[in-house]
């Protein structure tokens, strides 16, 4: 791996984690193994690097929806993939707890991959959801964009049961009370 692969690596870890503020350019220097100039070769200080960090974090969330909701099945069958993948629970969604850092939501570049993403992923339930209506697999009188904006907040709000109670099953009853739902209409 690169020297600026591993910067970026240690910055997606260390801002999951930390958070903005909590994530100095030393802490992501130890990480990568990588000196100061190493870091300032690559990139003009923490906020582009912070910005490249959210980027990948923000494909790779992107990619792994997208595979899942791509994937074979019906309707139902890939939001529930997607629902059900394995997830760091208690870790909390990368791109989601940068929802809660005041740095990234108050710098456009730093907010502007977590907006993406999320308008992405609403676009791609949303998609999924009108298939499945359109398929007759989904009720017909579900709103595919408020549909697909609420399984996104179950997740989301899953995560911060689940942190909350320190206990990945308050997520877990979440997703599962969101496919009893969609099985039900």
């Amino acid at each position: 791996m690169s020297t600026q692969d591993r910067l970026i690596e240690s910055t997606q870890e260390l801002l999951w984690e930390r958070g903005y503020v909590g994530t100095s350019p030393k802490a992501i220097q130890q990480r990568a193994g990588a000196g100061q100039g190493s870091m300032y070769h690559h990139f003009t200080g923490k906020p582009d690097l912070a910005a490249a960090a959210l980027q990948r974090s923000a494909e790779q969330m992107q990619a792994a929806a997208g595979e899942l909701l791509d994937g074979p099945g019906n309707a139902h069958d890939r939001i529930a993939a997607y629902l059900l993948r394995q997830r760091d629970v208690l870790r909390g969604c990368r791109i989601g707890r940068m929802t809660q850092d005041p740095d990234v939501m108050a710098d456009p570049g730093l907010r502007a991959p977590v907006q993406e993403t999320f308008a992405w992923l609403r676009g791609r339930l949303a998609a999924v959801v009108a298939e499945g209506v359109a398929a007759g697999e989904l009720a017909a009188g579900l709103d595919a964009e408020e549909t697909a904006a609420a399984i996104a907040a179950v997740v989301q709000g899953g995560y911060v049961l689940a942190r909350a109670a320190d206990d990945p099953d308050a997520f877990h009853q979440a997703i599962r009370g969101a496919l009893a739902l969609l099985r039900t209409v």
